[in-house]
Formats: structure tokens, C-alpha cells, sequence
């Protein structure tokens, strides 16, 4: 079977629009959005990193995570601290804390609604083939 490449690529870039939109909507409950999140998830996973290093974690650029993380610590989510040399590090305050533990409830919940047409079985071919497909890029 001959599968279109451009098709298979507007129907994963399909199902991540519609995914990050129903993240996105359901994260308002609680005060914050998808790219706030995603980023207080990546500094929970690496305290003290620099805005380089989230960036890149995070998919954004330097200039575009610079600007989130100060929205980010004008909402006291996040503290930033100098470290070794000009580098500043990153990481998350009491409330920024809260709001992540939060959002992980909702994502799964969103997620879980995201992923319901699958059986477990096929949810882990999915990531076992998407698994797959981003280490053949980093090679």
C-alpha cells in the first residue's frame, strides 16, 4: 500500500492542532496556557537550566523563551537566578509549582479524550512509531 507522505504529514500536524487547542482551552481553567505549562513542565524536569537549554526543550527559540519566562515571573511561577558566569537559571516557585501539578491533571484528562478512538495497543505502536521517528532525526 502506497501511503501519500504529504497526507501522513498533514494528518500528524492535524492531530497535534487539534490536541494543543483542546490543551490549550482546558489550561484557561486554571489561569495559564499550553506554551506557559509546557514550559513550567521543562523547568520542573531541569531546575537551574538556562533559557537556552528550555528553549530547546520547549521547541521555542532563546527570544521567544526569554520573553515567556519573564511573563512567567511577573506571575511569581517561576524565579530566575544568576548562575555560574552570565547564565541564568531557572527554576519554579511554590506557586508555579501548583499550577504544573495542576495542568499535568487536566492534560491527562485532555489527553486521555484525545487518544480514546485508540486501544491501548495501538496508542503504543503510535509512540513506539513516533519514538522511532525521532530518533532516526537525531542520528
Amino acid at each position: 500500500m502506497h501511503v501519500e507522505l504529504q497526507e501522513l504529514g498533514r494528518a500528524v500536524k492535524q492531530a497535534q492542532y487539534r490536541q494543543h487547542r483542546a490543551l490549550d482551552s482546558a489550561l484557561q481553567a486554571i489561569g495559564t496556557t499550553l506554551a506557559q505549562w509546557d514550559a513550567l513542565r521543562a523547568i520542573s524536569r531541569s531546575p537551574g537550566a538556562s533559557a537556552r537549554e528550555l528553549a530547546a526543550a520547549t521547541f521555542q527559540t532563546e527570544q521567544a523563551f526569554g520573553t515567556l519566562a519573564g511573563r512567567l515571573t511577573a506571575q511569581n511561577l517561576v524565579e530566575r537566578r544568576p548562575g555560574h558566569g552570565r547564565r541564568i537559571e531557572h527554576h519554579l516557585t511554590p506557586t508555579g509549582r501548583q499550577i504544573l501539578a495542576a495542568g499535568h491533571k487536566i492534560a491527562d484528562e485532555v489527553l486521555a479524550d484525545c487518544f480514546s478512538a485508540l486501544p491501548n495497543a495501538d496508542r503504543a505502536t503510535l509512540l513506539d512509531l513516533l519514538r522511532r521517528l525521532g530518533a532516526a532525526r537525531d542520528t
